[in-house]
């Protein structure tokens, strides 16, 4: 498969001002060069827009703590080989706390050695998902010993809005985003 952008980032005319500006902002805050999902997605213009507030309301301000959300993020990522999102969590996750040794264990899984029962429960959900489109009885009786309605809502809706933008990435091959000043990679 190649990996060539099918929609290459946009500039100024293409992304509009509110999501050019938006587009730099992010890029700044994150420290490269140009966050190719936003100058990407941006050219979609309202929809873009739309799309970072519902983003926005499961990460960084939905109801559940920003460790947990991080550690699904990156469990999706790495069952859906989505560098683009793996490489941008990795840094928020760590920022959240997840330390290399827990982030080594999320790509090995719900079943590796050292998960709580509630951690354990939502990599479990998240597995589910991304791979059966579902969630058993069991796996839902235990995430909700430890979630109230509006977070399991939240858990199922934030798994899908991830899947859905792994997918995304994938299908309009958009480039990972390069360190300010560095090389992009061959």
């Amino acid at each position: 498969m190649t990996m060539k952008p099918r929609i290459s980032p946009g500039s100024l005319a293409e992304l509009g001002p509110a999501n050019w500006g938006f587009s730099r902002l992010a890029s700044q805050v994150m420290r490269v060069d140009d966050v190719h999902l936003f100058s990407t997605l941006g050219q979609a213009r309202g929809l873009f827009r739309a799309w970072l507030m519902f983003s926005a309301r499961l990460m960084p301000f939905g109801s559940i703590p920003r460790y947990e959300v991080e550690m699904a993020i990156l469990r999706i990522a790495y069952l859906r080989g989505c560098d683009y999102e793996y490489d941008h969590h990795e840094r928020l996750g760590k920022r959240a706390g997840l330390s290399p040794a827990i982030i080594d264990r999320i790509e090995r899984g719900p079943s590796a050695p050292g998960w709580s029962v509630r951690h354990a429960a939502l990599l479990t959900a998240v597995d589910q998902v991304i791979q059966t489109k579902d969630i058993d009885d069991e796996t839902w009786e235990r995430l909700s010993r430890f979630y109230k309605t509006r977070e399991l809502i939240e858990i199922v809706m934030l798994i899908g809005q991830y899947d859905a933008l792994a997918t995304t990435i994938r299908v309009l091959r958009i480039e990972r985003d390069h360190k300010r000043g560095a090389l992009a990679p061959k």
